[in-house]
């Protein structure tokens, strides 16, 4: 109520004296905190610095309202910042301080990093360090230093300025912490693969309240979380996430819109919700946006949303394969050619995404892990963009990022994009050497991208069965525990128990060798899950120099009786998803068999989650 009333007041006030720049910078404000609306709060700014206009200091006293002449090009400078226009926000603070003489260095900073001047920005922080005791203006300062260090493709060999940024009062005991403050050091932690350094960060951050911080942390945590493949940590941290959200301002819920966007998608994706995925990535596709607390541009963010999209439409296009899987041909059809229309739109977004990545220097920033300053693109999803720019392009700017020096925290990485091409391309021996060093180096935490890793290991036919226990790459795969001479139902068994949904996302099938107990109803499901496009039979077995062996497959069994259910196995025999259902009296044999081969296929390559429309509408707000 106290909002609407101020905006009542101020249009009143405006009304009464339209040519009042005190009256045009108040409406202002109100647009500004009150409704996030920055273009008409823009509007309103710059009429009030028309009705001022003062060239100089005394020229404004002598007018007697100097006050809001300073204040109007104050705001602006920071509103046109928030809007990513830093030359706009420069100019505004040039002015500032030839005007009235106050010196704005410590304001440059932000600004010649959005631009990526980066040697512009480290001078302007560098003249600061000379000039300023401000505790506050010297963190800023060492904070720029550090982000010009971390634009490069190279990460610096001495990350002195980065080290200072972190160590600076603001983040000892005896000085005011900020969740800007340990948010920089998370992203710096990061950056030099320092995982669970970054995470201690974020932790300590999301126990603050800040509704006009535009960093909320809990996106930051979100995203390590589901990297690390701790679903239910990560459904915590999404709730909490929704909940920091409807707490913000007006103006920051606008600014960090695009962050919850994605990261939100991202988490529905993984939990099963790709409809809802889907939807959230398109609409940051095709609305215009701000971006938040990093300093990465709109084509960024639209090149994340795009590929996102292109996830979650591949994703539901291979949920409606299963589902019409259940049904005869004509009832199925509907469902089929729905399938073909979420195809088609997965394509469309993943065109969109290919021209948005096309640039060079805009792919070879994406191939860094954890790169600095631009839109936190997950690691296990942006081998997507191969299918999108090409093997062949991908692979020109993977060997330049390389030379650059982009993976030499960890060359991990850099193998799992060369078994991600190898995989395209059909060709089993690079996959798996390749899969197999990235297996063996690659950060623990890395648990999605792992998954993916083991999919397409298993895709290939794992190291075993290639060439029926002698790899061509058996030099490569010997003492590398991650990857051995797993077989292909080894490799998925790995993919599955990290991340359930990883072989939809790929379009994968599982090799399974099939134990019915005889029944009709058991072979009735075992038809049903045979259609769907996730499993497709083997029975054969293999053998290896040592006389061990075991079937090819995974074993899927299926029992009848008053509770029927379906369980999948691993080589070992662990579980890896069972699900059973009461039979429905009411329903025939074939109607109880599509229900429990439909929940089996929820169980296996989803989560399980119940997450309610009301909460993901909390993301649209």
């Amino acid at each position: 109520q106290q909002k609407v009333r101020a905006r009542e007041l101020s249009e009143e006030w405006l009304r009464r004296q339209p040519d009042s720049p005190a009256a045009q910078y108040a409406l202002a404000e109100v647009l500004l905190e009150a409704e996030g609306n920055m273009p008409r709060a823009v509007y309103h700014l710059s009429r009030a610095e028309q009705l001022t206009d003062y060239r100089t200091l005394d020229e404004a006293r002598r007018a007697g309202a100097f006050n809001w002449h300073f204040l109007t090009l104050l705001r602006l400078a920071d509103v046109y910042l928030l809007m990513n226009e830093p030359l706009k926000a420069l100019a505004y603070s040039d002015k500032l301080s030839r005007i009235y003489d106050i010196d704005m260095e410590s304001a440059r900073g932000w600004p010649l990093i959005k631009l990526k001047q980066y040697d512009a920005a480290r001078a302007s922080a560098e003249r600061v360090l000379a000039a300023s005791t401000d505790p506050n203006q010297r963190a800023r300062a060492w904070n720029t230093i550090c982000a010009a260090d971390l634009a490069s493709l190279r990460p610096p060999e001495s990350m002195a300025a980065c080290d200072i940024a972190v160590d600076e009062p603001s983040l000892q005991e005896t000085g005011p912490v900020s969740i800007i403050d340990l948010s920089n050091a998370a992203e710096v932690a990061l950056s030099l693969l320092q995982i669970d350094r970054a995470e201690s960060y974020l932790q300590r951050a999301v126990g603050m309240n800040n509704p006009r911080s535009t960093a909320n942390p809990w996106v930051q945590l979100l995203y390590l979380l589901m990297n690390q493949g701790r679903f239910d940590e990560s459904r915590s941290a999404f709730d909490s996430m929704l909940i920091t959200r409807q707490a913000q301002e007006p103006l920051t819920t606008m600014m960090n819109r695009a962050e919850h966007y994605m990261v939100g998608a991202g988490f529905l994706l993984l939990a099963g919700y790709a409809e809802d995925a889907a939807r959230l990535s398109v609409t940051a596709l095709n609305q215009p946006d701000r971006t938040g607390s990093y300093t990465a541009d709109d084509r960024q963010k639209d090149a994340y949303a795009a590929l996102m999209a292109l996830a979650a439409g591949r994703s539901l296009y291979q949920s409606a394969l299963e589902e019409a899987a259940l049904l005869s041909f004509w009832a199925g059809l509907p469902l089929r050619l729905s399938a073909w229309r979420l195809r088609l739109d997965a394509w469309r977004a993943g065109r969109r995404a290919a021209a948005l990545f096309a640039d060079l220097d805009t792919l070879q920033s994406r191939l860094r892990p954890y790169a600095p300053l631009d839109v936190h693109i997950p690691e296990w999803l942006e081998p997507e963009i191969i299918r999108l720019v090409g093997s062949g392009v991908m692979e020109e700017a993977l060997e330049k990022a390389r030379s650059n020096g982009a993976f030499q925290l960890n060359a991990g990485y850099y193998h799992a994009y060369r078994a991600e091409i190898a995989a395209l391309r059909g060709e089993a021996a690079a996959t798996v050497h390749n899969g197999a060093v990235a297996l063996s180096q690659l950060p623990p935490a890395e648990v999605l991208l792992r998954a993916r890793l083991h999919g397409r290991l298993g895709q290939m036919g794992g190291a075993g069965v290639l060439a029926g226990g002698d790899a061509p790459n058996a030099d490569v795969l010997r003492g590398i525990d991650d990857a051995g001479d797993f077989t292909a139902a080894e490799h998925y068994a790995h993919a599955l128990s990290m991340d359930p949904g990883v072989l939809r996302r790929l379009g994968l099938s599982l090799p399974v060798s099939i134990r019915g107990d005889g029944s009709d109803f058991a072979a009735a499901v075992e038809h049903y899950l045979l259609r769907s496009p996730r499993f497709h039979r083997v029975s054969y077995s293999y053998s290896d120099d040592d006389g061990d062996g075991g079937s090819a497959g995974l074993r899927l069994e299926i029992k009848s009786g008053t509770e029927p259910s379906v369980c999948l196995f691993a080589p070992g025999g662990d579980s890896l998803a069972c699900h059973s259902i009461p039979m429905d009296a009411a329903q025939d044999s074939r109607w109880n068999a599509r229900a429990l081969s439909r929940g089996f296929h929820r169980t296996a390559f989803g989560l399980n989650y119940e997450i309610s429309k009301a909460q993901i509408s909390v993301l649209w707000l």
